[in-house]
């Protein structure tokens, strides 16, 4: 079990659709800032003046004492006071549409290839499941300290992969644009080499 680099023709060869020059770049702006704002909960929130306890009397007479005039405990200049502009519950969801998605995938794929951080390997199996065959493993294969795992893997191998910190497995139909950015090398096996270069394909 051995690794190769990807290059620009061996991914040609594969039938990945890769990007020219810029193009893409824009849509790929578009979709990781989408990723993240739509895992966004956006539960912050704050009370307002007129949300907080306290009492609504004035604290002193208008005129005559010297002090600023003063309405309420509640004001958001006041220690204990309500929040001025401060944030409230709301929905960051951003819509981007497929062919954007599409695009921004194909211009992600073709950025990591021409850096030479695409690794094709035959196969992947960890035979016994355990944490220390599979880090052996992995190793053997890629020494980075951070490492996308583009594969469909069998119940034992992703139970003996749970435990590291610093790989992530994910299946070939569900690689986004972010995954293929995120890490520092990506290793992808030949039969989701296929699946990938499917989904590259123009409409």
């Amino acid at each position: 079990m051995g690794a190769t680099v990807l290059s620009i023709e061996a991914a040609k060869g594969a039938n990945i659709n890769l990007t020219e020059g810029d193009k893409g770049h824009q849509a790929l702006h578009e979709t990781i800032v989408a990723y993240r704002a739509n895992r966004r909960s956006g539960t912050a929130c704050t009370k307002r003046r007129g949300e907080v306890a306290g009492s609504g009397k004035k604290l002193w007479k208008q005129k005559g004492t010297g002090n600023a005039r003063m309405g309420s405990r509640r004001s958001p200049i006041w220690s204990g006071g309500g929040i001025a502009w401060g944030p409230r519950p709301r929905d960051y969801y951003k819509k981007t549409n497929r062919k954007v998605r599409k695009l921004a995938f194909r211009a992600a794929i073709t950025s990591r290839i021409n850096d030479g951080d695409v690794l094709v390997i035959d196969g992947f199996n960890v035979a016994d499941g355990k944490t220390k065959s599979f880090v052996s493993a992995i190793t053997n294969l890629c020494e980075a300290n951070k490492i996308l795992l583009i594969a469909n893997l069998d119940e034992t191998t992703l139970r003996s992969a749970r435990n590291v910190q610093n790989v992530q497995i994910v299946r070939p139909q569900d690689v986004t644009a972010e995954h293929v950015l995120n890490y520092k090398k990506l290793m992808i096996t030949q039969d989701a080499l296929q699946v990938v270069s499917q989904r590259t394909v123009t409409e």
